[in-house]
């Protein structure tokens, strides 16, 4: 090999890591796609998890807190909280709120109905049970 580098060799590794980079590509989203279906939970989608998202959309909860790592990072992660808490500490938990607790970031007060609290609380459980590939590594989110 002389100590030139030609147009002509540029031009060859130019378009052979085009035609590598995208081939990988093109196997990496068949098996992502082949592998998600494996995980969807869509079968646990109901009515009340539905508009248990749209109380979530609603009443702007991302803003404040994450779920599955997406929001905000004023409060705690909720992904995971319906295994932490549970159901009836999630309601009870929104009833009370705000706490008064000083020196503490304080929750709005939605006045949300029983069914709406349900709601919430189906759409929640329902996160929980997204697989995540073991994501948050800890049951604290």
């Amino acid at each position: 090999m002389s100590g030139t580098f030609t147009k002509s060799m540029a031009r060859n590794i130019f378009y052979g890591g085009t035609v590598f980079f995208f081939l990988l590509f093109l196997a990496l989203a068949f098996d992502t796609n082949s592998a998600l279906p494996a995980r969807d939970n869509r079968a646990n989608l109901t009515p009340s998890v539905i508009a248990g998202k749209k109380i979530w959309e609603t009443r702007n909860c991302i803003g404040c807190h994450t779920l599955l790592g997406e929001g905000a990072y004023f409060a705690p992660e909720l992904g995971n909280v319906y295994k932490r808490r549970g159901g009836d500490f999630i309601k009870a938990w929104i009833k009370s709120q705000p706490t008064g607790a000083p020196g503490r970031r304080q929750m709005p007060q939605f006045n949300l109905s029983d069914k709406e609290l349900d709601d919430i609380v189906a759409f929640l459980k329902y996160t929980s049970e997204i697989n995540t590939a073991k994501w948050p590594p800890n049951i604290e989110g």
